[in-house]
């Protein structure tokens, strides 16, 4: 069962030496061809700020009762409605909020993604588009998230990755079985 309920409130974040510790995900996928079967060319999910003006990748407080992994995965579900697997932190950024004007301590993470969600707690409030590294980058409006796609296309392009098997994408909802 899914929460159909976002977080709230800043209660319970971390903060190290000041800074609000922010999570977020680089779900991606590898693109299916028209034949079925499953290419080389990485798709990234990228989703719209609340606002609708901005293009980026799903993050958010990261919360004393989760671990760092566990703060990804929410977060990835709640802006963009996908589930997957958690890997290796990409990096640690410190950045400025644009609509607080403070600094974040911000921890990024691929995710595999396994499910893509009919419904998510903020499907009325942001767009989510999957598209290609170029497109992504361009997009994106973030320095930081920028830095962490490349360092994830790095890793994925010097590491042999088992691909996930052809059926994995085949629709809207996704499914392991």
């Amino acid at each position: 069962m899914v929460c159909l309920v976002s977080r709230t409130g800043r209660q319970f974040q971390r903060y190290n030496k000041g800074r609000r510790q922010v999570v977020g995900c680089i779900p991606y996928r590898f693109k299916i061809s028209s034949d079925g079967t499953i290419s080389d060319e990485l798709e990234v999910l990228v989703i719209t700020s609340q606002k609708g003006h901005a293009m980026m990748f799903p993050k958010g407080g990261w919360e004393l009762d989760e671990s760092v992994e566990e703060a990804a995965s929410r977060e990835s579900l709640e802006e963009a409605g996908v589930l997957g697997s958690i890997e290796s932190q990409l990096g640690k950024w410190d950045f400025l909020s644009k609509s607080r004007g403070t600094f974040y301590e911000g921890l990024m993470f691929p995710m595999l993604v396994k499910e893509q969600l009919d419904l998510w707690p903020e499907q009325h409030l942001r767009q989510r588009i999957w598209m290609t590294v170029e497109e992504a980058r361009e997009a994106c409006r973030d320095w930081w998230m920028k830095e962490a796609l490349d360092i994830l296309v790095e890793r994925l392009s010097s590491s042999p990755r088992k691909k996930p098997s052809p059926t994995l994408f085949a629709g809207t909802q996704m499914d392991l079985s």
